[in-house]
């Protein structure tokens, strides 16, 4: 499904909405971020990401998507900082898909990524090894769901990634989804605006999307 330039309109002025009305929603910030690019306005997405960051030090998608925005921006001086702090974030938690991808964003310009601390992969293995569950939509501990939400591959990819306090976080913003929206799920249009809403939430990008749907993910 396309997104029009109205509904990606839509959707900003919703999110600068959560943003202004609360700074420290790194969720709102992170959403903003991926609709701002959507629309190729690279700097402001740069910006909302890197304010989600600043509010999430932990989420290293989000130092990813800020670097990857920077760059296309034409800040590559900035976008250095910002994917060097998230490559060592993401090393440290064993994010290895941001951490694999920030990689590849420094190479894009010419740079490598950092040697790391020995100091920061023994983080990741302490981390590994107390078995606590790790919500990589906010990159915090947090309580494992007892199941997928929902059936189908965006369900279980849900349950292994997403912690139960994320997921309670978005049940609270659907519901002002529904409500702003007046979307009748039973109503297929609907149901696709609530789901694009939750991916966007989430973290599920386009790329990630295409995987799960084609069973790659």
């Amino acid at each position: 499904m396309t997104d029009n330039l109205a509904e990606l309109n839509e959707r900003i002025e919703r999110f600068e909405h959560m943003a202004k009305a609360d700074p420290d929603n790194e969720m709102a910030h992170f959403s903003l971020g991926n609709v701002y690019a959507k629309v190729g306005r690279h700097a402001e997405a740069a910006q909302s990401f890197e304010r989600c960051t600043t509010a999430s030090p932990e989420m290293s998608k989000a130092y990813q998507l800020c670097g990857q925005e920077m760059i296309l921006a034409g800040w590559e001086d900035k976008a250095v900082a910002i994917l060097e702090k998230g490559f060592e974030v993401a090393a440290s938690k064993g994010d290895v898909m941001p951490r694999d991808a920030i990689a590849e964003l420094l190479k894009s310009i010419g740079r490598e990524a950092p040697q790391l601390d020995p100091e920061v992969d023994e983080a990741a293995e302490r981390l590994r090894a107390s078995g606590s569950f790790i919500c990589t939509r906010t990159g915090r501990p947090g309580t494992k769901l007892e199941g997928p939400p929902f059936r189908g591959p965006i369900g279980e990819w849900i349950a292994e990634h997403i912690a139960a306090e994320t997921w309670s976080d978005w049940i609270g913003q659907g519901t002002k989804v529904i409500n702003e929206l007046r979307l009748d799920l039973s109503n297929e249009d609907a149901q696709e605006t609530y789901d694009r809403h939750m991916h966007e939430f989430l973290g599920i990008d386009e790329e990630l999307l295409q995987k799960l749907e084609s069973g790659d993910g």
